[in-house]
């Protein structure tokens, strides 16, 4: 403790005798120092704890829109139906993409779609879709019944009938170990901050 005040004394003498272009470098040295710390420490956040991703596309209209930022997350994830997600896919050019699609049903579940009446049933129950942007028509390359099988997710986009997802056989089931984590915000625009159901 005693050798704590004094090399607090020391420091209190030590800019006490500096001239003031010293003074100067000092201060501006500490303000680098801890702008290099906030930026090693947004980093860190930004690769390890959360992510700023964009949307591109319409394929989850009505709940995210081209443009917007989303705060995306895989710390301690674990993918259950209505969450919404990012993942990595492959496209037709072989160039890696990430997409955002809502899961639907998990490992084990059956996903049935009633194209005729737009109703999407997991074991055997018709889901309540009150974030789709309209009933589902476009049968893409399903044919169901279908089960989730284990490590994968079935996906959709909110808006059906515009969304290349798990219909897909491009996309089909979706390997848990591609999901970059969920989705939990939006926060750019800043008319369109909010939280992501």
């Amino acid at each position: 403790m005693s050798r704590e005040k004094k090399t607090r004394a020391e420091e209190k003498a030590e800019r006490e005798s500096m001239t003031p272009a010293q003074r100067s470098r000092r201060e501006i040295y500490d303000w680098v120092q801890s702008l290099m710390a906030a930026l090693i420490f947004c980093v860190l956040l930004f690769s390890f704890l959360v992510r700023l991703i964009d949307v591109v596309g319409p394929s989850m209209n009505p709940t995210l829109y081209e443009g917007n930022k989303m705060l995306v997350s895989n710390l301690f994830y674990k993918p259950k139906a209505g969450d919404v997600v990012i993942f990595k896919n492959v496209d037709e050019n072989d160039e890696e993409k990430a997409l955002v699609k809502r899961v639907i049903a998990t490992e084990g579940q059956e996903v049935n779609i009633d194209f005729e009446h737009g109703i999407v049933y997991v074991d055997g129950e018709p889901l309540d879709e009150e974030y789709a942007a309209e009933p589902i028509h476009n049968k893409l390359d399903f044919i169901g019944p279908k089960t989730v099988p284990d490590g994968c997710v079935f996906v959709l986009g909110d808006n059906r009938n515009s969304s290349r997802d798990s219909r897909a056989k491009s996309i089909g089931m979706v390997d848990e170990r591609l999901i970059l984590g969920k989705v939990y915000a939006v926060v750019y625009p800043i008319d369109a901050i909010r939280w992501v159901r």
